[in-house]
């Protein structure tokens, strides 16, 4: 089984910006959620993982080997989609794998059995002699996550996948992650709560450039136990709780605001604990951050 280290990393651009600083993580075969607002670091994490840039401090390894020094060795593995996937729109979905199939190495008959592999994975064997210029948002994902999966990496990077795309789409790339088979390490951001509930094992929390929470969905809820809070207020009251605490939802019903909020402690005398979703759990862990040390569950 594989093993991907992140051991202390940190990444520092011009003027002394850190995007990212000591971060850890210990990942084998499974869904790791990459989770947190923009700007966190999300996408300079993922971009050191795909090689496509270097750690100013710490070191990562894939089985046991630092990527820096073993370039290659790693990128014959990886699958990989850019926050900003683009593709060449003339082509067709299969002849654009067929041209991303052969700067992998890929040949032949060999790379004929993959196109049509990975084609029927992400469903799109009935469009694949379409142009890409026709292809709606979701299907050019769907392309994308094609292609990164022709050389069958045993590590796959997705960064935002589900950007931008409806309901179904999203729904679609939920099932087609889950579809994969084989044991392979996946690490995909997003910022979007309900497709980590649907596919992640694993979680990461990012905020501000730190890992402030790792461990699974399970335990995130039980982490972030009594501090949800549910309770019926008027306009002005809720205006009040508003300006102090994180609200999670507020439903306008027969002239109050049914809401719930999220804070460590009872935010008002008719608050009742309730218990936290899971956007409601990492919303408590980024107002803790300040307060929180690195929890591992």
């Amino acid at each position: 089984m594989s093993h991907l280290f992140i051991d202390t990393v940190s990444k520092c651009y011009e003027r002394k910006h850190w995007a990212l600083r000591d971060v850890s993580l210990r990942m084998e075969a499974g869904v790791l959620g990459l989770v947190g607002p923009n700007g966190a670091g999300k996408t300079t994490l993922l971009k050191m993982l795909a090689t496509l840039l270097l750690p100013t401090q710490g070191h990562i390894t894939w089985d046991g080997q630092d990527i820096v020094r073993h370039l290659e060795q790693l990128r014959r593995v990886l699958g990989y989609v850019p926050q900003d996937f683009g593709v060449y729109p003339q082509l067709t979905a299969r002849a654009f794998l067929r041209y991303i199939g052969e700067l992998k190495g890929l040949r032949g008959s060999h790379l004929q059995r993959r196109v049509e592999a990975v084609l029927a994975t992400v469903h799109l064997e009935t469009d694949a002699d379409r142009r890409l210029k026709t292809f709606s948002g979701g299907m050019v994902r769907r392309v994308g996550i094609a292609q990164a999966l022709l050389n069958e990496p045993r590590l796959l990077i997705l960064d935002e996948p589900t950007s931008g795309l409806d309901p179904a789409e999203r729904v679609s790339f939920r099932e087609t992650l889950a579809s994969l088979e084989g044991e392979r390490t996946v690490i995909f951001s997003t910022h979007i709560i309900s497709d980590i509930e649907a596919t992640a094992t694993r979680l990461a929390l990012l905020n501000r450039g730190r890992l402030i929470w790792t461990g699974t969905p399970e335990a995130l809820l039980t982490d972030a136990a009594g501090a949800t809070w549910a309770l019926t207020v008027s306009q002005a009251e809720f205006n009040a709780l508003r300006a102090q605490y994180r609200v999670s939802s507020a439903i306008p019903r027969n002239g109050n605001i049914e809401m719930r909020v999220v804070a460590p402690g009872r935010p008002h005398p008719k608050a009742s604990p309730t218990e936290p979703t899971l956007e409601e759990a990492y919303l408590f862990f980024q107002e803790m951050e300040g307060q929180t040390t690195l929890a591992f569950s």
